[in-house]
């Protein structure tokens, strides 16, 4: 069902990896026509350079046209210099080797189009019963000017989706705000913890359905990746983007999750530079909720990051950070605020309960970062300076009731009780 191969004990060679996009490429006829591929941002790990510097290579003089599509979700668009960094180029090489090769961001906001509707009826049936509305489809109206699209990005534990990649780099990826606001507030009401790296979900199948109307229309494939680290590759999958991501799944839940054996006290999350605010830093505290203990402590230390959400930081600072059910016990009050934005939130805040107007989380948040004390306060997050967290010290301690995890928001850390 899939082309590739993946492995647990060691990484694939670029040898390996061409092999594998050559013989994905050669299953499709491109003889002369216009190809997009979608690439994820720098919020995602990936051996982006190489994939970038194999597809050109393997593609050009055979297809008509070549382009890339950055596929930024709500993130905020990427500068040229930044595009150079996550291809491995420099500017002298786009404008010479690459100058035939148009690289673009996805634009959230001026660039979709409605190409259909997901009826109530269908949505009840996708969702379980939990929603019960008819559902546009936007979508970046740039992708019906190819005859060919290809997906390429890795594949994750993901906290509304299950696990990240295929058809989810078209929704949210490439998508308009309608169906990366259900989906992520479908993903919230389901809750986190059910939803984290289980590979098939209610969220998938919505996702699925939207992305039938792109394939009705256009084809589409797609190069599933599974990496360690940043950008090694243990597994390189192409297919149809249902079974190419679904065997990547199958090998992140292997690589990606860590089962620990007692819940934490205390986290301490240590975020890479590739998150550069806290709606992408967050997932320091998505993948490590499950294996804290009731009352504990999760800690995102990010000294580089000085600002809530590029994007939607006036909202977030507007509703604060709360559980669920926060939301859900008042919705009148917040109708106007997006699904996604709202999913944030509980995402981050974690589980708890919202009784008699008492909001009582289950776990303690704190950021360690460059916002200060006061904007912490007013969105609902402890603060802890972060000039006095030592990580070397802190990795040094001999604490069972402590976790500390040196590049955070990848790997998903669970308990063996939850098995």
């Amino acid at each position: 069902m899939a082309i590739g191969t993946g492995y647990t004990d060691r990484f694939l060679s670029e040898d390996e990896a061409r092999g594998i996009f050559a013989e994905g490429l050669d299953t499709l006829s491109l003889k002369g026509k216009k190809v997009l591929v979608i690439i994820p941002d720098s919020t995602r790990s990936a051996p982006l350079p190489m994939c970038f510097r194999q597809l050109v290579d393997l593609m050009s003089g055979t297809v008509g046209q070549l382009d890339f599509m950055i596929a930024l979700g709500t993130h905020r668009g990427m500068t040229d210099e930044q595009i150079n960094h996550l291809l491995g180029i420099t500017a002298e090489e786009r404008a010479a080797k690459y100058s035939h090769v148009n690289v673009y961001n996805h634009d959230w906001e001026n660039d979709v189009i409605k190409i259909g509707t997901i009826p109530s009826s269908r949505i009840r049936e996708l969702s379980d019963g939990l929603m019960d509305q008819d559902l546009d489809v936007t979508v970046n109206k740039n992708l019906f000017g190819y005859d060919q699209l290809i997906i390429c990005g890795p594949v994750f534990p993901h906290e509304v989706v299950g696990f990240s990649g295929g058809f989810k780099y078209l929704f949210p990826g490439v998508s308009g705000a309608d169906v990366t606001n259900f989906t992520h507030w479908l993903g919230a009401v389901i809750t986190l913890v059910k939803i984290i790296g289980t590979e098939r979900t209610p969220v998938r199948a919505v996702i699925e359905e939207a992305a039938s109307l792109v394939t009705a229309r256009v084809p589409v494939a797609a190069f599933c990746m599974v990496v360690k680290g940043h950008d090694d590759l243990s597994g390189l999958y192409f297919g149809d983007p249902i079974y190419a991501q679904s065997a990547a799944a199958q090998l992140s839940s292997q690589l990606h999750v860590i089962w620990c054996d007692h819940p934490y006290k205390t986290v301490l999350s240590v975020m890479p530079e590739l998150y550069d605010d806290i709606w992408t830093a967050a997932k320091g505290g998505y993948k490590v909720e499950c294996a804290v203990a009731d009352g504990g402590t999760v800690i995102i230390y990010a000294p580089h990051i000085d600002e809530v959400s590029y994007t939607h930081g006036a909202l977030l600072d507007r509703i604060g950070y709360h559980v669920r059910d926060f939301f859900l016990q008042q919705e009148e009050k917040f109708a106007d605020v997006p699904g996604g934005i709202k999913a944030h939130s509980t995402h981050l805040k974690g589980a708890g309960t919202y009784v008699d107007g008492v909001e009582t989380p289950r776990i303690n948040v704190y950021l360690a970062t460059g916002i200060s004390k006061e904007r912490c306060g007013q969105i609902n997050l402890g603060y802890i300076d972060p000039a006095t967290i030592n990580v070397e010290e802190w990795m040094q301690r001999d604490d069972p009731d402590l976790l500390v995890i040196p590049r955070a928001g990848e790997m998903l850390y669970k308990l063996n009780s939850q098995r």
